[in-house]
């Protein structure tokens, strides 16, 4: 058989019936040079059979037509036709040869102009899972054909959404580069660091604040008010047991103060110290250098103490609210002396200690007399100014009397 220069084979099957022997013809612009492929070598008439029937003739033998080999005297290669259904479908591009199949699918055209698409396994949508794509069958143009409906079908995919990539598996260890890449993105910046550090800063001032102001609007008092009322136990118990010094050291007890309008009992303590008298919720007596003042036993003088008007007892915090006549009484161990309220002079420069002679500048009082001075800061909860309480001696009462009436009412 010869072959076309694509390797494809040329021929044409014979259209006559016979026990299935095929002669090819070739054609002439595929003429091989060799004589026993030539039309006009073929081989001598033996002559006719006498005991055939006459060629075209019924009979037995007539369906298959001459014997191998003998064709007819009006045999002509090249002058056969093609009947349907009784040889290979003919091509305009090949003429190779096609099995029953293969035959079918060309001859009978598809019902839809769409073909399947494929899914993602390669199988055609609408196929049932795990069977295999459909591979076009037939010749060259049948396959050039599908190759096009492949590609416009490829075209038309790509305008498509993407699938976003598969999440890489929870359970599949990270390689180098991924495992660097999430501790970066683990990793806080430079910003919210120092922001982080600002804000915990400022909570921390804010906590140690208010901690701060606690202890000294609260606890100082609570604090102040135990050891206030530990040096006034003392006191009396000194009383009792008859003890008389004749001097006080800096930072004891000799005398207790009341202000019934302030609801005010307060130890006194020699001293204007700030450790040893006024932070323990005492009020200090001026005893010291310059500004030494007359004790209330005294014939003439001003008896001057110190107090503190917020925190630590606070035991002057609202003198600022009496009023002239107000009594104020102060008890040693002997007796009882009554004070009247009788001025007040609400601020001034703590460089002033006029305020604290024995006839105190400011006051009112134009001659020596026996007088009682309270000093304390202001505005509250500073220390920037001075608010200074006077007043006179209206009464003195010895302790085996009896409390004044003061006290009593």
């Amino acid at each position: 058989m010869r072959r076309h220069r694509r390797g494809r084979p040329v021929g044409r099957t014979r259209a006559s019936g016979g026990q299935g022997r095929r002669v090819t013809a070739v054609r002439p612009e595929h003429e091989h040079g060799s004589p026993w492929f030539r039309a006009s070598n073929q081989p001598e008439s033996q002559g006719p059979d006498p005991g055939a029937a006459p060629y075209g003739a019924g009979g037995p033998g007539a369906a298959h037509g001459p014997g191998p080999g003998l064709p007819g005297p009006e045999h002509d290669p090249y002058a056969g036709t093609w009947a349907p259904g009784t040889g290979p479908v003919p091509d305009d591009e090949t003429m190779a040869l096609r099995t029953e199949a293969t035959r079918r699918i060309v001859a009978e055209p598809a019902t839809s102009p769409y073909e399947p698409v494929p899914g993602p396994s390669g199988a055609a949508q609408g196929s049932p899972p795990g069977s295999a794509p459909e591979r076009p069958t037939g010749g060259r143009a049948e396959r050039r054909r599908a190759a096009k409906g492949r590609g416009r079908r490829r075209k038309g995919a790509s305008s498509r959404v993407p699938a976003p990539p598969p999440s890489p598996d929870p359970g599949r260890p990270l390689t180098r580069v991924e495992a660097r890449r999430a501790a970066r993105a683990r990793k806080d910046s430079v910003g919210v660091v120092a922001s982080r550090v600002v804000g915990e800063l400022f909570i921390t001032f804010g906590v140690v604040m208010l901690l701060f102001v606690t202890y000294q609007l609260w606890w100082t008092n609570i604090r102040a008010g135990f050891q206030a009322d530990e040096a006034k136990q003392g006191i009396e118990n000194a009383w009792a047991k008859g003890r008389k010094p004749d001097a006080f050291e800096p930072g004891q007890g000799f005398a207790i103060m009341y202000i019934p309008k302030l609801d005010v009992v307060v130890p006194i303590a020699e001293g204007i110290d700030k450790k040893r008298v006024l932070d323990r919720g005492m009020v200090g007596h001026y005893a010291e250098g310059q500004l030494k003042t007359a004790m209330p036993s005294d014939k003439r003088g001003n008896f001057a103490v110190a107090g503190h008007r917020n925190t630590h007892g606070e035991p002057f915090r609202y003198i600022n609210r009496l009023t002239p006549g107000d009594p104020i009484v102060v008890e040693t161990q002997d007796s009882y002396y009554t004070y009247e309220m009788t001025s007040i002079l609400p601020q001034t420069p703590p460089s002033n200690v006029s305020v604290i002679q024995p006839v105190p500048a400011g006051s009112g009082f134009t001659g020596p007399g026996r007088y009682i001075t309270l000093t304390t800061c202001t505005p509250e909860f500073t220390s920037t100014y001075r608010m200074i309480v006077w007043g006179k001696m209206v009464d003195e009462r010895p302790r085996s009397k009896g409390k004044p009436d003061a006290l009593v009412g």
